[in-house]
């Protein structure tokens, strides 16, 4: 009887231990269940998102902007920016040397927006202009829409370490006079070396009797001359003072106003636009607190 009985209670026990395996593996798979469907939905939400975005640039307009390449870091930023707040817009970006992309735009590149590091490059597109500088009487520019936006600094600057202890144009000159430097400057049709030859001339420098003697490099923009003096090829080159802060060179001079001139950097809305409101829009744009909070962040002084 008492093994009847014991034999009864063992089974009882069994059943009841194999009925909360049961419950337990039941709510696991049913929590399971519930972080797949979760995860799947979650996944699939993101997804759609993304898609939505990916339709949304498909669908937005394009707004070509040819631009200085000095301009690429803060303009990239603001272009960002923009398009968050404007998702109906999508900007492309050309940036390159101010004499190449005036090029391009006479060629007939598509663009909507010049902005120039030079005062030169804008005025050759520019009917209203000098003729003596628009000497092919080119009209690319809307009228009514060119306007000065910055103002940029001509800095000397050098390689980490500077080796051969170059704190100033005067230094510099010194230098050059001896042939115990090497300077990297743009090119003859790029702003930035314009400005140069106007400081080489300022000291009465022969820039070609330098050249021919190995003791200056060229770059076909400025980011090509700031590439230079960061790699440490070069003992200092002249570029902007923005491309110094971008690039964490030292500036050790910066010209002054009767060296090479004020750089100012022109804007317009070009006359083969096709989005011409959306143009004058992004110009707009680029007058604000917010836009101007961006370029002084990296030395230039918006021209108000």
């Amino acid at each position: 009887m008492k093994k009847a009985l014991l034999a009864m209670f063992l089974g009882a026990t069994l059943l009841s231990a194999c009925a909360k395996t049961d419950k337990v593996e039941t709510t696991t798979t049913q929590a399971e269940t519930t972080k797949a469907a979760e995860t799947t939905k979650a996944e699939e939400t993101t997804k759609a998102a993304e898609t939505t975005k990916e339709a949304s640039m498909t669908d937005a307009k394009e707004l070509t902007v040819f631009a200085a390449a000095s301009m690429t870091e803060t303009l990239t930023e603001l272009g960002e920016k923009y398009m968050q707040a404007h998702p109906e817009i999508k900007i492309v970006y050309n940036f390159d040397s101010s004499g190449t992309l005036k090029t391009q735009i006479e060629e007939g590149a598509e663009a909507d927006v010049f902005i120039s590091a030079g005062q030169k490059q804008m005025n050759q597109l520019d009917i209203k202009a000098d003729k003596e500088v628009n000497d092919k009487g080119l009209d690319f520019i809307l009228d009514g829409t060119r306007f000065n936006i910055l103002e940029n600094k001509v800095a000397l600057v050098v390689p980490e370490g500077n080796p051969k202890n170059i704190n100033s144009y005067d230094d510099l000159k010194k230098g050059l006079e001896e042939g115990t430097v090497v300077l990297a400057m743009g090119n003859a049709d790029v702003p930035v070396g314009q400005y140069t030859q106007k400081i080489l001339k300022y000291f009465n420098l022969d820039e070609s009797k330098i050249a021919e003697a190995g003791h200056i490099t060229y770059g076909t923009n400025v980011k090509e001359v700031t590439a230079q003096v960061s790699e440490g090829t070069v003992d200092c080159g002249v570029i902007y003072q923005t491309d110094a802060f971008s690039a964490k060179l030292k500036v050790v001079d910066t010209a002054t106003k009767e060296m090479c001139g004020q750089v100012i950097y022109p804007a317009a809305v070009l006359k083969n636009s096709k989005n011409v409101d959306d143009a004058k829009a992004y110009l707009e744009y680029l007058k604000t607190d917010e836009a101007s909070k961006v370029f002084e962040n990296v030395g230039f002084t918006p021209i108000k």
